[in-house]
C-alpha cells in the first residue's frame, strides 16, 4: 500500500501543466491564515523560500507541495486534494491571470491508510 498525502484533480493537473509551460518548474505552498494564506499558492520553483517550519507533503504534477508545520498539525489526518475553480487566484500565485484558482479540498484517511502513514513515519503516531 502507498498513500499520497496530497493529490490533484485532472483540472488542477491541466492548469499546472499550462503554468509550467509558461513559467518553468513550479512549487506549491499551503500555509495557514486568512485571505491568500488559506489557499495553495503556486510559485516558480525556488521563489518561495521554505524553512524548518515547512514540510514537503508530496508532489502534484511533478511539482513539490509544501505545507507549514502548524497547518499540517491541523490537516495531518486528511489527504489534501488540490482542485481548480473559476475565479482569481491569490495575488502572488501564478494562476492569478488565468481566471481560475487553486483550491484545497480534503478527505479523512481510512483506518488502513492512517496506519500505513504512521508505520511509514509520514504521520504522527497518536
Amino acid at each position: 500500500m502507498s498513500v499520497a498525502q496530497v493529490v490533484a484533480t485532472p483540472e488542477a493537473l491541466e492548469l499546472i501543466e499550462r503554468l509550467a509551460a509558461k513559467h518553468g518548474p513550479l512549487m506549491f505552498h499551503q500555509s495557514g491564515g486568512c485571505c491568500d494564506g488559506s489557499a495553495p499558492m503556486c510559485y516558480p520553483d525556488g521563489e518561495f523560500l521554505v524553512g524548518d517550519s515547512d514540510k514537503l507533503l508530496g508532489h502534484i504534477g511533478g511539482m513539490p507541495f509544501y505545507i507549514s508545520t502548524s497547518q499540517y498539525a491541523y490537516w495531518c489526518h486528511t489527504q489534501l486534494i488540490i482542485d481548480v475553480v473559476a475565479g482569481r487566484g491569490g495575488m502572488f500565485s501564478l494562476e492569478g491571470p488565468e481566471g481560475r484558482r487553486f483550491l484545497t479540498r480534503s478527505r479523512l484517511y481510512d483506518d488502513a491508510e492512517w496506519r500505513w502513514l504512521q508505520d511509514s513515519g509520514l504521520a504522527p503516531s497518536t
